[in-house]
């Protein structure tokens, strides 16, 4: 699947700082639905605003719930006992399982005419083994679609004197949080029994949790039987909390490991009743080093700089063990991941997408029914710096230089696909993320909070007229501090003379585009080379930049080239020279120069150059053809010449080479 939506996220070399986390969002949904069962008026903070709590909060007012929104979040929902003032209604419940699951228990069990729908996604999740529980206690449940899954139309129930019922729990918790959750509405002692392995357990905790919050005790025989007494009732607690959500604190755990730290997590902590705060104990067998007190978490890389692979029954963390499949990137050996069947009935295949995506960043996956297992870039081809940033090629190999494309990550419409991914951005490349508005169904502004910790591979974006020099000053800064370099005014003159060499018009845009889209070029030192062919001076002659400046001008063949430019951006830096560099190619460029110098100046300049190399010149001409390239160029509608916003002017009329290129490096160090 290719998207025209993505984000690129640059590559990034280290992560540190705080992060205060969003409301959890299986405590919020939880909590919105018990404090519509309940007696009384609750007010709920800290509630995570979402697709997902979108979803619950939608249908309760649907089926009648007084809920009141008092500020961003925090919410007033005036409970009804379990006595919906609505008993007819169709609700449309996205792919919210957490949502989905625990309101087909409640109207079963409350007396109405309803029907329960989603998106294709959650009609393709099984909801059979919840249905046949709630059957057995009377509820009249039909199947609108296929045997076992949503839609659902539910009719007021002809409840049984059924005392237990049994529900299975190796396919979803959710099944027994939702019976669980419904059972205070019966008059009567009900003991759910779990046939087979319960999995994801620390999300029953978290229920049984909520419900004594609300004043309902479950008593339990371990994890085989569950028990609601008769005369169980909900009662608002008056004032309740959301606690930050334990899963998104994963991405940030796994940054700071693998970007050095110190990073902090604010919201969740040691006093956490979400079971996924055990991730963290999952990243200290990986190595990471870890804190926390009651309510945050702090990490840092491991001492030697390298995560260690693990073999791991993630049983406890499903959720949050999808994070630790991406930190296997960076880890040294064989990751193994078991316990995870749930992975196949969430909100995609997970197991099947995680492989699949891995894969496309260099990993060897091989999945089972139940378990994934990776192997990342060895470790001496990553070049893995003291930060544990794994870099996937070495930020001094020749080949990180070569331009290719960065391959989107696919992302299903799953939210935690394009939260773990984010982290491959760690490699050298940075990474690509499709439709990175999935993050929305629990976290809307993760990419926005993701930003504030990382620290992205400098870019040092240096603009100006023709001939101003600023792809000598570029380069000669460039190898100061031994970072990358990038002529993009050099990808231009290629593309030219490659269009003239196939006898392609300069004025044929698509053809253009799609010729960028094909060339292979090479920087290494000073040498260009273009499909494995050393380029010479011809590449410096005027014929050259003329044609370079006709088909940059186009915004096809700019869009083309973006890519190309993108991955020039290694670690451990990037010089990048030519238009539009700070305001298109590289906005976040830490240091922006726009170099100029006088026509007269740039023509001598030029003159000079060329004599150097036994070309023969006119400086008449060449100041007369600088004229007309600035005003061609200053005139253009796609990059014209211009200062950008936020860059710094630096005239070197009166300069030499090497006095520009001491101020851009005296700006730098002032911007680092």
């Amino acid at each position: 699947m290719t998207s025209e939506n993505f984000l690129d996220l640059p590559p990034l070399l280290g992560a540190r700082g705080t992060v205060t986390l969003p409301g959890s969002k299986s405590i919020s949904n939880r909590i919105l639905l018990l404090s519509a069962l309940a007696q009384g008026a609750t007010e709920i903070r800290d509630v995570l605003l979402s697709d997902d709590t979108g979803r619950m909060l939608d249908g309760l007012r649907t089926l009648g719930v007084g809920v009141e929104q008092l500020d961003a979040h925090v919410f007033r929902v005036q409970g009804c006992g379990g006595n919906f003032s609505i008993k007819k209604a169709e609700l449309f419940l996205g792919n919210a399982g957490t949502a989905f699951r625990p309101l087909t228990a409640a109207l079963a069990l409350s007396g109405g005419h309803y029907r329960l729908s989603g998106v294709a996604r959650m009609h393709d999740r099984p909801i059979g083994d919840l249905v046949d529980a709630l059957r057995a206690l009377g509820a009249n449940i039909d199947y609108l679609g296929n045997e076992g899954f949503p839609p659902l139309e539910i009719f007021p129930a002809t409840l049984s004197d059924a005392a237990r019922v049994s529900v299975r729990g190796d396919v979803s918790s959710q099944f027994l949080t939702a019976l669980l959750m419904a059972l205070p509405l019966l008059d009567r002692d009900v003991t759910v029994e779990v046939t087979g392995e319960l999995i994801s357990k620390p999300y029953i905790e978290i229920t049984l949790a909520m419900m004594a919050r609300f004043g309902v005790n479950v008593s339990r025989d371990g994890w085989r039987s569950f028990t609601v007494a008769a005369g169980s009732r909900y009662v608002s607690p008056g004032v309740t909390h959301v606690e930050g959500d334990a899963s998104s604190a994963s991405y940030f755990l796994a940054a700071g490991a693998i970007g050095g730290g110190p990073l902090r997590i604010d919201g969740v902590g040691s006093d956490s009743i979400q079971g996924d705060v055990r991730f963290a104990d999952a990243l200290g067998l990986m190595g990471a080093r870890i804190e926390q007190g009651a309510n945050w978490m702090e990490v840092r890389a491991p001492l030697d700089g390298r995560l260690k692979a693990i073999d791991l029954d993630c049983n406890h963390i499903p959720d949050a063990a999808m994070t630790l499949a991406v930190a296997a990137l960076f880890a040294d050996g064989t990751t193994t991941l078991r316990n995870i069947a749930s992975w196949r009935v969430k909100e995609t295949d997970r197991i099947a997408a995680m492989a699949t995506e891995l894969r496309k960043v260099g990993a060897t996956v091989e999945e089972g029914a139940d378990y994934i297992r990776i192997t990342g870039v060895r470790s001496e081809e990553r070049g893995a710096s003291k930060n544990c940033v794994s870099d996937f090629a070495s930020p001094h190999d020749p080949r990180s230089s070569i331009l290719n494309p960065i391959e989107g990550i696919d992302t299903y419409d799953d939210h935690r696909m394009a939260m773990c991914f984010s982290l491959a951005a760690f490699g050298a490349e940075g990474m690509r993320i499709n439709d990175p508005g999935c993050v929305a169904k629990t976290f809307p502004d993760y990419f926005a909070r993701f930003r504030e910790v990382v620290q992205a591979v400098p870019v040092i974006a240096i603009d100006g007229p023709s001939a101003s020099g600023k792809g000598t000053v570029a380069q000669r800064v460039a190898a100061q501090l031994g970072y990358h370099f990038l002529d993009s005014g050099a990808l231009y003159r290629l593309l030219g003379l490659v269009a003239v060499q196939r006898g392609i018009a300069l004025d044929a845009e698509a053809q253009l585009a799609n010729l960028a889209g094909q060339i292979d070029i090479r920087f290494e030192g000073t040498d260009i080379w273009l499909n494995g062919a050393l380029v010479g001076d011809e590449l410096r002659g005027e014929s050259c930049a003329a044609a370079a400046s006709r088909v940059a001008a186009f915004p096809k063949v700019r869009a083309a080239l973006l890519a190309k430019q993108h991955a020039f951006r290694r670690a451990p830096g990037l010089v990048a020279d030519g238009r539009d560099m700070g305001s298109v190619v590289f906005p976040d460029a830490v240091l922006k120069i726009f170099l100029t110098a006088s026509a007269e100046a740039r023509a001598e300049r030029r003159y000079k150059q060329l004599k150097e190399k036994g070309i023969d010149a006119n400086i008449a001409a060449l100041l007369q053809d600088i004229r007309a390239r600035d005003e061609r160029d200053t005139q253009r509608s796609a990059a014209p010449l211009q200062q950008a916003p936020g860059a710094s002017l630096l005239d070197t009329t009166d300069m030499g080479i090497e006095q520009a290129v001491a101020e851009v490096l005296a700006r730098y160090q002032v911007k680092s």
